[in-house]
């Protein structure tokens, strides 16, 4: 498998999804707006990212991807404790307006908490929240996986403020119009909060993991582990942005990237060739 944005092997069930499609002419399903979190840790003088492996009953299953999720109508709602650039910041970098803005940013930190259990929010604008593994943190991400609260309210109810600025802007992907749920989903580099440790506690995951981005990158190669093309090409530029640096240098390419151009793979089938994904 090459991952090199030239293009690379499409699996054969989503060729022949797409073959479908389009014999029936089907129609593109709108794409729901979603965020997702690739969360970062040091290993030494690399560093590992934490992955999970969807169930295979979800769309998408049995594919490892990073925690996200689409934006919740109450994320764009919410009214919280701030901290780092503002909505209107965050619109310039994100190419939307400051309400989609603030709604994507915040589906960011809420889907990291329920999926992954790490919380990106903290006393003041300076600070974060140390372990959230107790039975009452438990407690409170259940009821926001549940919508029984909101994210503002959590945050609100603990007096805690949300830490925009630990997420950084990486890329935005589009799923190809050919798959019947569809996501334009922006990408997010954060630094796991010290003190903080990753739980596998969505009912949406039934394998997580932390792995160096290079060990990811290879054991996709050798087929032990499915991944689509946002995960497998981020995974790549992670790894090239680090250059030795680690998670330093992820963060200091992250103020240079596009995350409002969204890509979006388009699937070749040639009549005498193999099946691959280019990026457009």
């Amino acid at each position: 498998m090459t991952i090199d944005g030239t293009g690379f092997p499409a699996p054969p069930a989503l060729v022949e999804h797409a073959r479908r499609f389009h014999a029936e002419g089907g129609i593109p399903a709108p794409p729901r707006v979603a965020a997702t979190v690739l969360l970062l840790r040091p290993a030494g003088t690399d560093f590992e990212v934490y992955v999970i492996r969807r169930v295979a009953a979800m769309a998408f299953g049995g594919v490892y991807a990073f925690p996200g999720g689409g934006v919740d109508p109450s994320d764009s709602e919410a009214h919280l404790d701030w901290a780092g650039p503002d909505p209107a910041a965050w619109a310039g970098r994100l190419g939307v307006t400051p309400d989609a803005a603030q709604a994507v940013v915040c589906a960011a930190a809420r889907e990291v908490f329920e999926e992954a259990g790490v919380l990106l929010a903290g006393p003041d604008p300076d600070t974060v929240v140390g372990d959230v593994s107790g039975d009452d943190w438990e407690a409170a991400r259940q009821d926001l996986e549940a919508r029984r609260r909101g994210f503002a309210g959590l945050l609100a109810g603990r007096k805690l403020t949300l830490r925009s600025d630990l997420l950084l802007p990486w890329s935005r992907w589009i799923t190809p119009e050919f798959e019947p749920r569809r996501f334009d989903t922006y990408f997010f580099v954060a630094l796991l909060p010290e003190g903080q440790r990753t739980r596998d506690v969505s009912g949406e995951a039934d394998h997580t993991m932390w792995v160096r981005p290079a060990d990811a990158l290879a054991r996709a190669r050798a087929g032990e582990l499915t991944m689509l093309p946002p995960t497998l090409v981020t995974l790549a530029e992670v790894a090239a942005a680090a250059a030795g640096g680690g998670v330093a240098a992820v963060a200091r390419a992250s103020v240079a990237r596009d995350a409002a151009t969204p890509v979006t793979p388009r699937l070749h089938v040639p009549e005498d060739g193999t099946p691959h994904f280019t990026l457009a």
